[in-house]
């Protein structure tokens, strides 16, 4: 297999992960994050596409949020978060988006995101 073929396969293999995280059950409050969300700072999404991620939805029903992330092999969570740490801006986003958010019942302090697991795919 030629190495340009390789390289088309290993982009259409993706990684995908699934997370969960709460927004504040407050009406305006979940607007006002909704809006944030129609023009995300331009450092965010290049903080998001410089760690792997090649797509990244957020879904919402009520008050829960659902996160689904598609990402290249060389993504891990543990270098984004690194990434994150070192960046004045992303902390500035999360900072003011948790504003809005509020972690799960079940989740350990100081978490956010959680990732779920899938129990099933067809």
């Amino acid at each position: 297999m030629s190495a340009g073929r390789r390289g088309l396969l290993k982009s259409l293999v993706m990684k995908k992960f699934c997370l969960a995280l709460d927004l504040k059950n407050d009406s305006k409050l979940i607007a006002e994050y909704e809006d944030y969300h129609k023009a995300v700072w331009p450092e965010i999404v290049k903080s998001i596409r410089d760690s792997g991620i090649e797509v990244l939805d957020i879904y919402r029903t009520g008050n829960r949020m659902f996160m689904i992330i598609e990402a290249n092999d060389d993504f891990n969570f543990e270098a984004k978060a690194a990434m994150d740490e070192k960046n004045p801006k992303v902390q500035e986003w999360e900072n003011l988006m948790w504003k809005f958010q509020q972690a799960l019942p079940w989740a350990k302090p100081g978490e956010k995101w959680i990732l779920m697991e899938r129990i099933f795919s067809l």
